[in-house]
């Protein structure tokens, strides 16, 4: 799941009117992309980093919770290695 960071009109999401294109507006903190809409991974790689119109990032990807979550380390031998671990979410 991704997140709006810097508010954008997708140029690639519109819709015709009659006076024209309207283009779908995402404001910060919404999800990208909305309901029913599918994105290439090219897109969602546009949009993440700083190869767009604005030339700033956009969207960034949003551990979702139960997710399991890879961090990455070098050992004192050089090697590295992958940890995949899943965050636990309390119950009520």
């Amino acid at each position: 799941m991704y997140k709006v960071i810097k508010r954008f009109h997708d140029l690639q999401d519109a819709r015709k009117t009659k006076s024209g294109r309207i283009y779908h507006e995402y404001n910060v903190g919404d999800v990208f992309p909305r309901d029913g809409m599918e994105v290439s991974e090219e897109r969602i790689q546009e949009l993440a980093g700083p190869d767009n119109r604005q030339g700033v990032p956009l969207i960034e990807l949003v551990q979702e919770k139960g997710a399991p979550k890879k961090t990455t380390k070098k050992t004192a031998s050089g090697k590295t290695t992958t940890k995949q671990t899943t965050t636990k979410t309390a119950s009520k």
